[in-house]
């Protein structure tokens, strides 16, 4: 007895955490099926870590510090590569990622602590280098919010990516950090497609909404680009043109791209929701997407992991390049000034020369 589709997940499964003995059972004896608890409603973990600065350590990640105001994503994008990172919190990369959304509620006191500490030399952060610092719960936690209050307090840069257009609610504080060039913003846009978006990523924006953001924020002189990612061979690949040509368009200033890589538990759910969804093609995209990875879908080795390799990925890229000759043209580069940094005393007063 196959199970009911989840409608407004992307993963259909549960797939095993290897680093627990325990396993998933997905369909029980007699057909009697565990979808009740699948399709359970979210859930809110509290967690209270004693650090949030990740330092960037990859040589191909253009970044100094990243941190994540929430672990597992309600955004539900069956190829995101953050799903593995669910399995160290003792959850499975498939749907518990989606709806155990882990929460670090003193994310903006950490991050002052941070910032206040005689060590630390002014660097760009990322929001977020994991998962998505605006996804649906932010909305009444409000925890992305606190966090640009205390960089724009120590203006300290930041740059951040997201697919939610929850951005355009802080656009005051966004405002003032641009006044400084204090940040740049990403939004990712993957399809143009609304049917593949609805089962893809379910519980995002439309891109529709994301070409919005990408107008309003632009308008409001806070410079942005879009972000092209991942690219599935055979799936989104044919859209890239129109994505950056419709996000010059509303603004955009630069664009960026990624191949799609399936890597740990990724392989199985994507797999699992590929044959669900576009059993038609199913074969044909997998084995695209291994094309581009030396016969693989998984990758890990820097360099290549994010652009692929062989003919398919070169003419990806080569697409990628002269779509954005064509629409972005000539913009000149964003830099952080990281030279605005001030840093307050315990009482939250500033030296009258930082002012």
């Amino acid at each position: 007895m196959e199970p009911e589709y989840i409608k407004g997940r992307g993963s259909q499964i549960n797939t095993d955490n290897k680093f627990s003995k325990l396993k998933y059972l997905n369909n029980g004896i007699d057909g009697v099926d565990e979808q009740w608890d699948l399709n359970a409603g979210t859930e809110v973990i509290y967690a209270h870590p004693k650090t949030i600065l990740n330092k960037v350590t990859s040589p191909d990640i253009p970044s100094d510090y990243s941190m994540n105001p929430y672990q597992g994503c309600e955004h539900g994008c069956i190829y995101c590569y953050a799903r593995n990172s669910h399995e160290y919190w003792g959850y499975s990369a498939g749907i518990d990622f989606e709806k155990k959304i882990i929460v670090k509620e003193n994310a903006a006191k950490l991050l002052e602590a941070e910032l206040r500490g005689k060590n630390w030399v002014p660097k760009t952060i990322m929001l977020s280098g994991n998962t998505d610092c605006y996804q649906p719960i932010e909305r009444k936690l409000k925890i992305t919010r606190t966090v640009l209050e205390t960089l724009l307090n120590f203006r300290n840069p930041v740059g951040i990516i997201t697919k939610n257009s929850l951005i355009l609610r802080d656009i005051d504080l966004l405002k003032e950090l641009s006044k400084l060039n204090l940040v740049h913003v990403m939004v990712s846009i993957t399809t143009l497609n609304e049917d593949l978006r609805q089962v893809m990523e379910p519980r995002t924006a439309t891109a529709k909404q994301r070409l919005k953001v990408i107008n309003e924020l632009s308008a409001a002189g806070i410079p942005v680009g879009v972000m092209v990612a991942p690219i599935i061979p055979g799936l989104t690949s044919n859209s890239m043109p129109d994505i950056i040509e419709l996000a010059a368009l509303n603004g955009a200033r630069t664009a960026g791209m990624t191949l799609v890589r399936l890597n740990g538990a990724i392989a199985e759910l994507f797999r699992d929701w590929l044959e669900k969804n576009f059993p038609d093609r199913a074969e044909k995209v997998w084995n695209q997407i291994s094309e581009c990875h030396g016969g693989e879908v998984n990758d890990s080795r820097f360099g290549t992991r994010m652009k692929g390799e062989g003919k398919i990925a070169e003419s990806i890229h080569q697409l990628f390049k002269m779509s954005v000759k064509k629409y972005i043209k000539d913009q000149p580069a964003f830099a952080y000034n990281v030279k605005a940094f001030r840093r307050p005393d315990k009482n939250g007063q500033f030296n009258m020369f930082d002012l």
